[in-house]
């Protein structure tokens, strides 16, 4: 694995201690490097890898860790190092693919503090922010909240309202967006090219924390949510010229079985047209939940056709986690 401590921001993209109006070291001890490792066999290997690093956050004072869920997807071994240098096992309590969060529960004791969880409804675009990552102030940068947004991401993903941040931090999996009064606000998850006023410059994406609230408890009990799960079909899109294409197929998923390929433009689902890639996946959501047929309209170098993909729970394709 690549090894992530062996560089730092310059000091003026760091967060400054006297100016802070919170504890900022204590804030960034709450951070954690999180290093998984998965199967080769796993379903997510092939475009995710077999290893794989970023960064989580205590968030309770058990020790436990919120980070982005695609780090930690069927992995069977977790690592978490603090700030001190302390290394614990951890293990994969839940992946909630609607939000995207993972939660890990170290397997010893971390003596990290816990990070106080914050109200991202609340921040306002222009806000002072901190985005962090395991290493202290080293890897903490100084940012702007830029948007708030919805953001449709072509693995069958919508969130009503991101966050969006900049300058990009270069480590962003898992990291913490701070508010300025040292409270977390979401949890990084891709690096995107954002306008500002009037050039584009690299920024984060971040999944707002007040997605966690009202499925927290669910996840510790259950490792999932009670809610139905979506219908998934293993296509991914994309927008090219107002039209949504399908860019790629999961192998062996419900769409490539159905006999979607690849090129093939979308323009109904369910006998409704489809008005982008945050509307086609509602459409595909709003059918019923997964093991739902899903009836597509589609064109294919020029001609139109109609079928009907089985969809699947995506989670069914996951291998689960296991204590030894």
């Amino acid at each position: 694995m690549a090894d992530l401590s062996n560089w730092a921001f310059p000091p003026e993209m760091q967060p400054n201690v006297e100016e802070a109006r919170f504890d900022l070291e204590a804030a960034l001890d709450s951070m954690v490097l999180l290093r998984a490792e998965v199967p080769e066999d796993a379903f997510t290997a092939g475009i995710l890898g077999t290893e794989r690093i970023g960064n989580g956050v205590v968030i309770r004072d058990d020790g436990l860790v919120l980070t982005i869920g695609y780090l930690i997807t069927e992995a069977t071994t977790i690592w978490l190092n603090t700030n001190a240098g302390k290394a614990v096992a951890g293990y994969p309590i839940a992946y909630d693919q609607p939000s995207g969060f993972g939660l890990v529960q170290p397997l010893g004791k971390l003596d990290a503090p816990a990070l106080a969880r914050g109200n991202a409804a609340s921040c306002r675009v222009g806000d002072d922010v901190v985005v962090a990552g395991h290493g202290g102030r080293r890897h903490a940068l100084r940012a702007k909240l830029i948007a708030k947004r919805e953001f449709a991401g072509y693995w069958e993903y919508v969130l009503d309202e991101a966050l969006f941040t900049a300058p990009a931090h270069p480590h962003w999996s898992g990291a913490a967006l701070i508010s300025g009064e040292g409270r977390l606000l979401g949890i990084g998850s891709l690096m995107v090219q954002e306008e500002l006023a009037g050039r584009t410059v690299q920024g984060n994406m971040i999944v707002p924390i007040d997605l966690l609230e009202p499925i927290l408890d669910e996840l510790l009990k259950l490792g999932r949510t009670r809610r139905a799960a979506r219908p998934w079909l293993g296509l991914y899109a994309t927008e090219v010229k107002g039209h949504v294409v399908v860019s790629g197929l999961a192998e062996g998923g419900p769409a490539e079985r159905a006999g979607v390929q690849v090129g093939d433009i979308v323009i109904e689902v369910a006998g409704a047209r489809v008005g982008g890639l945050a509307d086609l996946f509602r459409k595909m959501w709003s059918v019923g939940a997964a093991g739902v047929e899903v009836p597509m309209t589609l064109v294919r170098e020029g001609s139109v056709s109609r079928l009907r993909v089985p969809s699947a729970d995506r989670q069914d394709l996951l291998k689960k986690p296991s204590l030894h």
